[in-house]
């Protein structure tokens, strides 16, 4: 269905917007009042459009593109709380794979509203998730700062990790596993619960299962 410039859409862009549910962005393509016309597949507009007007208005298509990352996320996380097997009826719903749907749920359980960036993308945020809480918000910060990409923003935090660790061997080692789905599914639910990704969560386990044999 078509959504023209002076919908219902405008209407609810004008209410109050908050950091949690990003209300303040939901109509911000339909405040333009152009005759662009919005649809499910495709997107039309006016021969008579200006170039600064189709600028702004990508500007706004990328922000909602970006901004629909953090809605999933947050979608799966009320479903993880309120609902059972809802990565199954999100995988409906979506299209998308498990995989997705899980760090889109893992990176909005990482960032509460109030510590996410507006300046910056979903991408952003899930460069420097896998960080301790405060290094997070100082590299965010940075990115915010200096008008780091997400590239730059990467680079930075390896530059940053390659001088602290110095003339250092480190390997890297992969472990591949064959299990079945309902228990990888079980172990992840339980590393979204204790806000960590699988990797790390599975780190975790292990390692204390070693501490505690060293232990007997």
């Amino acid at each position: 269905m078509a959504v023209s410039g002076k919908s219902g859409a405008h209407r609810a862009g004008t209410r109050k917007g908050s950091a949690e549910s990003g209300a303040g962005q939901l109509g911000c393509i339909s405040r333009f009042e152009l005759d662009a016309l919005a649809g499910r597949t495709g997107l039309r507009l006016p021969e008579d459009l200006s170039l600064d007007s189709w600028c702004e208005l990508g500007g706004r298509i990328l922000t909602v593109s970006d901004s629909s990352a953090w809605w999933i996320g947050d979608w799966l996380v009320f479903g993880q709380e309120q609902y059972a097997n809802r990565y199954r009826q999100a995988m409906k719903q979506t299209s998308l794979d498990y995989q997705t749907l899980r760090n889109y749920a893992w990176i909005a359980r990482k960032f509460k509203p109030s510590r996410r960036r507006e300046e910056l993308t979903f991408q952003h945020h899930v460069e420097v998730a896998a960080l301790p809480w405060e290094d997070q918000d100082h590299w965010l910060d940075f990115a915010v700062r200096f008008k780091w990409s997400r590239n730059e923003l990467r680079r930075q935090i390896k530059a940053s990790e390659s001088s602290e660790v110095e003339e250092v061997d480190v390997r890297e080692v992969q472990v591949h596993l064959r299990m079945d789905e309902v228990r990888v599914r079980r172990w992840q639910d339980t590393a979204d619960q204790s806000n960590r990704s699988l990797e790390d969560w599975m780190a975790h386990v292990l390692d204390n299962a070693v501490q505690d044999a060293l232990k007997e």
